[in-house]
């Protein structure tokens, strides 16, 4: 027997944060691809906030139960395959969940591109960079000289947001908890300014930094980080709406931001909920401009790797506290 280590969903954290407690380790047998299937080995999992969203009930997918393998998509090449177009040892992005090994439809997979280094086709060629090339440019649509404000600015997509505002000739300001994180947006990654939403003084840092105005919003947090750019936003302003990690971890927020609907309609403004997903038709030109500008260095790649499969629980823990800077995965 192969073992297969998996991390699975001991328990659901409810109104309560998610710690380590609430997964447990198990192992079990390698699965066998049967017709029409592939077998997948694990080489990197990616951690999103999104993962503490789905044990809240339905989104984009169903909402996850106790005793699941925890879920969550990844880099995996292919060890046995049952269909043509795949071969042991390409390399897929699959949503094989906190495991070793899975078995999954090959009509579902593609072959991913040869590129290196190849933790890259989870980031800057991911999700995270696809999700960010589409949330600003097909959601926020910036034109050059506008102001860009991007919330949870110094994660895996607010990262990429923010790089490509300035590539499109944008003033770029982005909200990120704790100077460190600031500075490292302003010097290495070319912001014009962060903003500490840790900070007693937030809301008058977020003033100073917009004194015209926010032309476009790239909000992955909610909550009163989205409040406070709600009633900074410009008359006819876009507002891209990725995510709101700041209420999926513990319990609901008392009342929602103040402002909506009654600032969206004075201000005329175009709120735009998305999913990577609904641009999957557009994939081929968005990668052929992130690789351009990687490959230029306009665009600057930031990963935050961890190694051991045990760690995962940990791992997210540290994400939704906001420990990391650009796209953290697990290397299995």
């Amino acid at each position: 027997m192969t073992a297969n280590r998996q991390i699975v969903l001991d328990r659901l954290p409810g109104g309560e944060r998610l710690g380590p407690e609430h997964f447990a380790v198990n192992v079990a047998e390698q699965p066998s691809p049967g017709a029409g299937e592939v077998l997948l080995k694990a080489r990197y999992i990616s951690l999103d906030a999104a993962n503490r969203a789905w044990m809240q009930g339905a989104t984009y997918r169903s909402a996850l139960a106790s005793g699941q393998v925890m879920a969550g998509g990844g880099l995996h090449e292919v060890v046995e395959s049952n269909v043509d177009h795949l071969k042991p040892g390409d390399l897929v992005f699959a949503d094989g969940g906190w495991q070793e090994y899975a078995v999954l439809p090959g009509a579902r997979l593609s072959k991913l591109p040869d590129l290196k280094p190849e933790t890259h086709l989870l980031s800057v060629y991911g999700i995270a960079g696809l999700t960010a090339y589409f949330g600003l440019l097909e959601c926020g649509r910036p034109k050059a000289g506008e102001t860009v404000v991007i919330s949870a600015a110094a994660g895996s997509v607010g990262s990429i947001v923010g790089q490509i505002a300035k590539i499109k000739g944008c003033r770029v300001v982005g909200i990120a908890g704790g100077e460190e994180k600031g500075r490292w947006l302003t010097e290495t990654l070319g912001f014009d300014a962060a903003v500490d939403y840790k900070s007693p003084e937030f809301k008058r840092q977020l003033r100073a930094a917009v004194p015209d105005g926010v032309d476009v919003f790239f909000d992955n947090t909610g909550g009163d980080v989205f409040e406070a750019c709600l009633f900074a936003m410009k008359n006819h302003g876009r507002i891209a709406c990725c995510g709101a990690v700041s209420q999926y971890d513990g319990a609901a927020p008392p009342h929602g931001p103040r402002g909506v609907p009654g600032l969206i309609v004075t201000k005329r403004l175009t709120l735009r909920g998305f999913v990577v997903m609904d641009f999957a038709d557009q994939n081929d030109k968005a990668l052929a401009d992130l690789q351009g500008w990687v490959a230029s260095g306009q665009l600057k790649v930031q990963e935050d790797v961890i190694d051991g499969l045990e760690n995962l629980p940990q791992a997210l823990v540290g994400l939704l506290a906001g420990e990391n800077r650009g796209k953290r995965m697990v290397r299995v």
